[in-house]
């Protein structure tokens, strides 16, 4: 991917992430690469169910208000000058709507603007209703990626058997953000990029088509699949201006937020990418002569997602990271309580790292796996050698800071980075980087330089993308 976009006056791209909980949006200074301004608005979009119901949805009416306000936000006098515009968001999730009809443009005092209209729900990767017995019951994908629950096409097969009528009254189906993508650019059919479409499963990374066979001889409309795009690709051009977005300014296909958050901050080819927030991932990408295997193994610690270029990232994808720490910090909290006092999660958290950075070493062994992994599901946490001298707060923080370390090298050890060619870890994430415990145990475990100081963004990446692309 090389930059494209040169001209003497500013000019912007435009970056769109659709996120779980919350919408962002940035504009990069197409000279400067530098974000020159940014907006992030929560969607509150989730759907009520009844208690115990599996599913998890989003009102996409809710998802698109927080774009409008996002978007509406920015400065006029750039967005009048954004030449490209890139789209990310949640990945395996599903909504389906009428093709030509799925959204009504209303012109405004700010604008031209687009709601919904003949869509469904948004039924995002969060969603439960695929027990493993009814994944078990379908046919078996022609992917290197196991199919699971909250999986787009796994959706649609749900929908088959328990609700048929609700497929009924539409005639296609993608991402949210295939969605934006296909609005935009008035698409009759939407484009999805081989991250996305792998995301969905039933998809075959290595030819990147669908698999149309498996699936029709299963009775899959496949007439619901969107047409498959090159990740990085321009998807069209907008068809009318959108709060002085120029009418004509291309609009990339939309990808995928994680392969986007590592493009973020991936400086170098021969960087990997750790990020530690509510859970962890650990990534670096492969040379373009790599090829996944051909069938998925459910108990491998590493996954392969397609990158850029026919390229996968490989990919650590860890259930454990600063969630272990929060629920370490509620259990301190918890007692408290129970003894009598009441003190702030803030200070327990606080107090903590700094008994900790007073403690050097220590023999106390945590395995950190409180949440299990999905390779591993039944692997639950441990404390192993207990003795008089290890149980300060000191020394049980640290010992738990250095099981989130070792739990990612056992899933990604730092001599198979080393032998990939890996000469540096980019450093991110809120848990990771307001944590210097964590950050000593981390660097004593990996023994490669850790660079922190870049943020993980999603908006940013899928901005640099559209601003690196020919």
């Amino acid at each position: 991917l090389k930059m494209s976009l040169q001209a003497p006056f500013p000019q912007y791209v435009l970056g769109l992430d659709l996120g779980t909980s919350s919408v962002k949006v940035v504009l990069l200074d197409t000279e400067s690469r530098a974000v020159v301004d940014s907006q992030i608005q929560e969607t509150k979009a989730e759907v009520s169910c009844m208690e115990g119901d599996k599913r998890q949805e989003q009102d996409v009416a809710q998802i698109l208000s927080a774009l409008h306000q996002c978007v509406a936000a920015l400065p006029r006098e750039r967005l009048c000058k954004v030449r490209r515009i890139g789209v990310s968001g949640q990945m395996h999730g599903l909504m389906l709507w009428k093709s030509q009809e799925g959204c009504m443009w209303q012109n405004s005092e700010a604008g031209f603007t687009f709601q919904p209209w003949r869509t469904s729900h948004l039924v995002t990767w969060q969603d439960g209703r695929c027990s493993r017995e009814f994944l078990d019951s379908l046919a078996q994908p022609d992917s290197h990626i196991s199919l699971a629950t909250g999986f787009g096409c796994a959706t649609i097969f749900w929908y088959m058997r328990n609700r048929p009528q609700c497929l009924e009254f539409f005639n296609t189906a993608g991402t949210i953000h295939d969605y934006v993508v296909a609005v935009l650019c008035g698409l009759k059919k939407p484009l999805m990029s081989a991250q996305n479409a792998a995301s969905w499963g039933y998809f075959n990374t290595r030819c990147g088509t669908w698999n149309l066979k498996i699936l029709r001889d299963s009775g899959f409309p496949t007439c619901l699949l969107p047409t498959i795009a090159k990740s990085g690709a321009i998807a069209g051009k907008t068809v009318r201006e959108w709060y002085g977005v120029p009418e004509g300014t291309e609009v990339g296909v939309a990808l995928g937020d994680f392969q986007c958050s590592v493009y973020s901050c991936m400086t170098e080819k021969t960087d990997a990418v750790l990020n530690i927030s509510t859970s962890a991932q650990l990534s670096f990408a492969l040379t373009s002569a790599f090829l996944p295997p051909a069938q998925p193994n459910p108990i491998a610690s590493v996954a392969y997602f397609p990158y850029f270029d026919g390229k996968y990232l490989a990919v650590a994808a860890a259930l454990n990271g600063g969630n272990v720490l929060a629920s370490f910090v509620g259990m301190l909290k918890q007692w408290t309580q129970e003894l009598g006092q009441e003190i702030p999660q803030s200070t327990i958290y606080s107090q903590s790292i700094h008994a900790a950075l007073n403690v050097a070493r220590t023999d106390l062994v945590v395995k950190a796996t409180v949440f299990g992994e999905r390779h591993s599901p039944d692997q639950l946490a441990s404390v192993t050698n207990i003795s008089p001298s290890n149980l300060s707060l000191g020394h049980v923080t640290r010992a738990l800071c250095r099981g989130i370390a070792e739990n990612l090298n056992s899933m990604l050890p730092c001599q198979l980075l080393i032998e990939s060619g890996v000469q540096r870890i980019i450093g991110s994430g809120s848990a990771l980087t307001r944590n210097q415990v964590l950050q000593q145990e981390v660097e004593k475990v990996f023994t490669l330089p850790i660079v922190y100081g870049k943020t993980v963004d999603s908006a940013v990446g899928v901005a640099m993308v559209m601003l690196d692309r020919k």
